[in-house]
């Protein structure tokens, strides 16, 4: 069952993202926007069917006037001394050779194990390197952080919402002196713990859920049916 502190950071999200700024906007441009996809096995596409992974789902909302990279590695960290830091990745060189106009960071649920959350002072550190390392690249994207997505008790792979909880509290920390945007992957599935049937991994619904919160920071429009 998920905790009663869900309803809290569902208003906290609601509050900054009263302060985002304007929407991105494809029109007038000769080329796609490109939108980088960072994360771990759940930005990867782990739980989903093939092809339905949310980086994929949220490429077909927005459409032809945007590209949407998915350099989600499975098992990886953010944390630099985790087991596998998502830092010692290719897909995170070809996520900053992407150029991207937004990058979409959704790293922490690996973190979370009791063997990586031993360091889990670094994490606000290494989590705003990592930020920074985007923010300097000469194409100058607007880099959104993600609360990752909720882990019913009581969870599974050594992955937990209790030690999640603290790396979301620092997440928006980070948000707030960066002025970054906030994209609320753990409210959208909040309380849904069937679009997560292994108690970590989105399904296919789960993801499409995960797709139209992400829509809806880049555009400032809810997505259309499909």
């Amino acid at each position: 069952m998920f905790r009663k502190t869900l309803p809290v950071l569902a208003c906290a999200a609601l509050s900054l993202f009263s302060n985002a700024a304007e929407p991105l906007d494809p029109a007038g441009r000769t080329e796609p926007l490109r939108v980088a996809c960072v994360g771990d096995s759940i930005t990867q596409g782990s739980g989903a069917e093939s092809g339905k992974s949310y980086p994929a789902q949220l490429q077909a909302l927005l459409g032809d006037q945007w590209k949407v990279g998915n350099f989600g590695v499975s098992g990886r960290t953010l944390l630099r001394k985790g087991d596998h830091p998502y830092w010692k990745e290719k897909a995170y060189q070809d996520a900053l050779a992407f150029k991207p106009d937004a990058v979409i960071i959704m790293l922490g649920t690996n973190d979370t194990k009791p063997h990586n959350f031993k360091h889990e002072r670094d994490f606000a550190t290494d989590y705003a390197d990592l930020v920074d390392s985007f923010l300097k690249l000469e194409s100058k994207p607007r880099v959104y952080v993600c609360r990752p997505c909720p882990v019913p008790d009581p969870g599974n792979f050594g992955i937990n919402d209790k030690n999640l909880r603290v790396y979301i509290r620092r997440v928006d920390r980070l948000a707030k002196e960066k002025n970054l945007e906030i994209i609320d992957m753990h409210s959208a599935l909040a309380n849904k713990p069937e679009l997560l049937p292994d108690r970590v991994h989105p399904n296919t619904a789960g993801a499409a859920e995960m797709a139209k919160a992400a829509h809806l920071a880049l555009t400032g429009k809810p997505a259309q049916p499909q």
